[in-house]
């Protein structure tokens, strides 16, 4: 994952406070970053993705995502918000950690699955999850995620 996820893609201290506006928020950085043909193209897409369920996963973290024309490359967009992020997650909880996937459309099917898969993976892990909410600066988040994509 360490080429998906780069400290340009990143977001310490996310502004938005629900769940529209935060995907909208890190879409901004895909888009600043040259991952995007199209960041409304992108939006529609992950918001359309939202529809069909939600993609808040427990422990307070979030995996939007969205397989797309719109999409150049693939990317992992991280934020973080210390204030909490209604997502409407089954377990209730706020959403303090997110990760927005954005896949090409004609690689979706298998970089879509490995990216979740992998990811799913490393947060059942309640240290992985602290180390991330801990993490002081972008590149201990990458070196942290890079640990579990090796």
């Amino acid at each position: 994952m360490g080429q998906l996820v780069r400290t340009e893609l990143m977001d310490l201290n996310l502004k938005a406070t629900d769940r529209t506006s935060v995907i909208r928020e890190l879409t901004q950085l895909l888009d600043k970053e040259g991952c995007l043909f199209s960041q409304d193209g992108f939006l529609q897409d992950v918001f359309k993705r939202e529809e069909t369920g939600n993609t808040a996963v427990g422990f307070g973290v979030a995996i939007p995502h969205g397989k797309s024309p719109a999409v150049k490359e693939a990317a992992v967009v991280f934020g973080r918000s210390e204030a909490g992020i209604d997502w409407e997650a089954f377990d209730g909880s706020p959403v303090h950690t997110v990760f927005l996937l954005a896949v090409p459309d004609q690689q979706a099917s298998n970089e879509h699955l490995k990216i979740l898969a992998m990811l799913s993976r490393a947060l059942i892990n309640e240290e992985f999850r602290q180390e991330l909410s801990e993490a002081k600066t972008k590149a201990e988040i990458l070196g942290i995620l890079e640990k579990v994509t090796q």
